[in-house]
């Protein structure tokens, strides 16, 4: 790789991920265009198993005081950096999925006997919810927390940019444009986020993690 690429993270990078950017000749900024708020919420009306589609809504849930008392619930999730963070703080995770949609389908096909509290965050989408009322399964959902959007104008020229939400792409066009930089997308939800806004350079990880995105860019600009 002769020319130097610049590229711009949506979040904050760990060094570690910085590092590896930076050993293939990226030059890396990165921000945070969202910003996490943990919300106070109660712990009443719990349902038999409880449904987490984000790190941030266990990390919330971590900091309620009474939340020892819920590990004897079986948890569904989205992500594997979820299950990582459900099971070392003692949860039994029954499922896990890439996407919300995989988990919907799981739930209602094999665990449609069963009542979910889903522990949400403002912006959530609807599918997961949607499904559980088509097919009539028991759930209620409670907000732990907010995502704001934390826009900032990027002045430098950029040759790709990595979204990890869909928040995430609302937040970067709100003060700047997409126009041949290539979007790299921690997954299919944050793809359709920029395709809706007729975006076309778009290159989604194979599987949904921020190490996963970076493996990306590197392989993308070597070949």
């Amino acid at each position: 790789m002769a020319k130097q690429i610049d590229i711009l993270s949506t979040k904050k990078l760990s060094e570690i991920q910085k590092q590896a950017l930076r050993e293939a000749n990226f030059e890396v900024i990165d921000e945070d265009f969202i910003e996490i708020k943990q919300k106070d919420f109660d712990l009443k009306n719990i349902n038999q198993n409880f449904i987490f589609t984000s790190q941030n809504a266990v990390q919330s849930v971590l900091n309620h005081p009474k939340w020892e008392d819920l590990k004897t619930k079986n948890v569904f999730c989205v992500g594997i950096k979820t299950k990582d963070l459900l099971t070392e703080n003692g949860f039994n995770v029954v499922a896990y999925t890439g996407y919300a949609a995989d988990l919907a389908e799981i739930i209602s096909l094999i665990y449609n006997k069963e009542s979910y509290t889903f522990f949400s965050g403002n912006l959530r989408k609807d599918i997961l919810p949607n499904t559980l009322k088509e097919n009539g399964i028991p759930f209620n959902e409670i907000e732990v927390y907010e995502t704001k959007l934390n826009s900032k104008k990027i002045t430098q020229k950029l040759d790709g940019i990595l979204f990890f939400s869909p928040s995430g792409v609302e937040s970067f066009l709100e003060k700047n444009k997409i126009t041949n930089e290539i979007c790299f997308c921690i997954g299919e939800t944050t793809a359709e986020a920029l395709e809706n806004k007729n975006i076309k350079n778009i290159v989604i990880a194979e599987k949904p993690s921020v190490e996963n995105v970076i493996t990306e860019v590197v392989e993308y600009y070597k070949n």
